[in-house]
């Protein structure tokens, strides 16, 4: 694999051969590996400029100058090659530049030595035009000066000619403008212009990726002493060598050849074992070392269930799918089946009627895998339903109000890579926002407003809905969808899809729903023999802290309990949270009345004998002692 030579390479060599203007745009910023043996050792890590001033010396091209506006032409690769370059089209060079600026195509301009150059048969030449892109404010807008520059250049490309060479036949003199977008340079240079090619620079390959971490610059990752250690163990051990590069291969994915070197120089500074390597990858990103995922307490988890229990009832299923997700991605299975190695740990769509659970389960989920709910953070997608909402969620581009604040969710993901990401009620976001959320399920990562890349590798996803509860009937009225006397797999049916046609036929997003797979958990209503169990979990919290903050010993009989259960099963519609306001009005409310209206703050025993639900308020006869 550590031979394997990149598209745009082989497409250089063609283009060279038969065209005289070629257009390098797109990841050209970026360091690139040198992929055979020539004037540079293969396997050297090259900023793009050295690159090509290799690769054309070893086509045997005898003058290679770059150009940029700022310093004229240069090559400060090898010595005296700007020096020969000077000679040939009768300047001369002072200090390693041969100064000249760029607007105008007059005598000595850079166009005019361009021209020069490419038109002489003498001596093969290649120029390189760096930072095309800044030679003129704006290609839409441009002074005469600056059409005039580029008319020649385009008139050099055209007139140029071609060489003999001893030893590597007949080379054509050749033009390179490398530019960030080829449309950075007025159109009309290139377009409709058989002489041109474009070529297109990519983030590194798979293949790329592993030419250069399975190739002999892979001891460079490590520190001398640390290589000779543990590379014996490998040596012996070679499929374990290659399953970590494989794994490190596919974490990089969408890096560019810059930033792994940069891994690489980490990774030796840090002092990482052979056995670590991926772990630079968080240090990376996140700054740190320890992944809490690779920490959590495994009996925890295995016991986990218990722990929903206690704060969501009545959700078996559920929960049962939550820790599935959460199973899969501690034990590394998530995205086993698919290509991409950095989506989030998982993600989660929990539908089903308001009150059962569905944003307690996240907050429980953040408690059990991280140790506190504030983990959970939680967006509510009605605040971010007009059209510019994305810039709010992402954060504005450069000169847009709010470009310095960045976005709410992308802030909230660098300050904490590693939480619970709730999008409650996601059908009311605008529909420019799933678009985001493609990319975030689909690869993992979202270049925000200012240009930083922020990573979701770490997070679970979940999205809460209330679709499919009621729909819209032909005279545009509502009506139930589903009801709390449905058996649960008809209710959960009928919401599952109600979700799939809002995706499918209202959104028109279906790849959307293909991210999210059979990861749509509905909660079931909340029945009354699980809303007992809420009232009594309730009422005892209630008991708990009374007696823990207060020294009030707080008991109810049979007869009062009763008279709230009536109450809370009268209030399923709103499930848990109904339960909740029946136990706020009928038993908070009016024993805050009866505490404060006898002046019993603390140090009491108190037995609630009755409720009275008629009252306007509610209230209730309570005895001491």
């Amino acid at each position: 694999m550590s031979d394997y030579i990149s598209k745009w390479h082989k497409e250089l060599g063609i283009f060279t051969r038969i065209k005289p203007l070629i257009i390098l745009e797109g990841n050209v910023l970026d360091s690139y590996q040198y992929p055979e043996e020539g004037s540079t050792p293969k396997g050297s890590i090259l900023r793009l400029p050295e690159y090509l001033h290799f690769y054309f010396k070893d086509m045997g091209y005898q003058n290679i100058a770059f150009y940029d506006s700022l310093h004229g032409f240069y090559n400060t690769c090898e010595e005296g090659y700007i020096e020969a370059f000077a000679r040939l089209v009768g300047g001369s060079a002072a200090q390693g530049y041969l100064k000249a600026g760029f607007k105008g195509g007059g005598k000595n301009g850079a166009a005019d030595i361009v021209c020069k150059a490419l038109s002489q048969n003498s001596e093969a030449t290649v120029i390189i035009m760096d930072f095309a892109s800044r030679y003129i404010i704006s290609p839409d807008n441009m002074e005469q000066s600056e059409v005039d520059s580029f008319t020649v250049l385009l008139q050099a490309s055209l007139h140029g000619r071609d060489v003999k060479t001893e030893g590597n036949g007949v080379l054509k003199n050749l033009l390179l403008l490398i530019t960030n977008k080829a449309n950075d340079i007025p159109a009309w240079f290139y377009l409709q212009n058989p002489n041109v090619k474009i070529l297109t620079l990519s983030a590194p390959s798979k293949e790329e990726r592993e030419a250069l971490v399975k190739s002999s610059n892979f001891p460079s990752f490590f520190a001398g002493d640390i290589y000779r250690e543990d590379s014996p163990y490998y040596n012996a051990h070679p499929d374990e060598l290659e399953k970590m590069q494989d794994r490190f291969v596919a974490l990089t994915e969408g890096f560019s050849f810059t930033e792994i070197n940069g891994l690489r120089r980490l990774c030796k500074n840090e002092k990482i074992r052979m056995r670590d390597l991926c772990d630079v990858i968080d240090l990376y990103k996140y700054g740190i070392r320890e992944n809490p995922w690779k920490n959590l307490d495994l009996e925890q988890i295995r016991n986990a269930k218990a722990d929903f229990e206690n704060r969501v009832k009545g959700q078996d299923y559920a929960i049962t799918k939550t820790l599935d997700v959460i199973k899969r991605a501690i034990t590394g299975m998530s995205g086993l089946q698919g290509s991409s190695h950095t989506r989030p740990k998982g993600v989660l769509f929990f539908a089903g009627p308001t009150g059962t659970g569905k944003t307690e389960t996240a907050k429980t989920l953040a408690e059990i895998i991280f140790g506190d709910e504030s983990y959970c953070r939680c967006f509510d997608m009605s605040e971010y339903g007009q059209s510019h909402s994305d810039q709010k969620l992402l954060g504005a581009p450069p000169g847009y109000v709010g470009y310095e604040a960045g976005g709410q969710l992308t802030n909230a993901v660098k300050k904490n890579p590693f939480s619970i990401l709730l999008f409650d009620e996601i059908e009311k976001a605008h529909p420019s926002i799933f678009d985001k959320f493609l990319q975030i399920l689909g690869d993992g990562r979202m270049t925000d407003g200012q240009g930083n890349t922020v990573y979701f590798s770490e997070t679970v996803i979940i999205f809460t809905s209330n679709l499919g509860i009621y729909t819209v009937n032909e005279n545009g009225q509502r009506e139930a969808n589903v009801t709390s006397d449905m058996p649960y797999p008809e209710m959960s049916f009928r919401v599952r899809e109600a979700v799939e046609d809002f995706f499918k036929l209202q959104l028109g997003r279906p790849e959307i729903l293909n991210r999210i797979g059979e990861n749509i958990v509905v909660f079931d209503y909340i029945r009354p023999d699980v809303a007992r169990l809420i009232l009594d979990s309730q009422v005892k919290k209630i008991v708990k802290n009374l007696s823990a903050e207060k020294h009030i010993t707080l008991n109810l009989s049979d007869k009062a309990m009763e008279a709230l259960a009536e109450q809370a099963l009268g209030n399923l519609q709103n499930g848990g949270r109904g339960v909740g306001n029946v136990v706020e009005n009928f038993l908070i409310n009016p024993l805050s009345r009866y505490l404060f209206d006898n002046e019993i703050f603390e140090n009491a025993v108190l037995t609630i004998e009755h409720i009275d639900a008629q009252a306007m308020p509610p209230s209730l006869e309570c005895r001491k002692g």
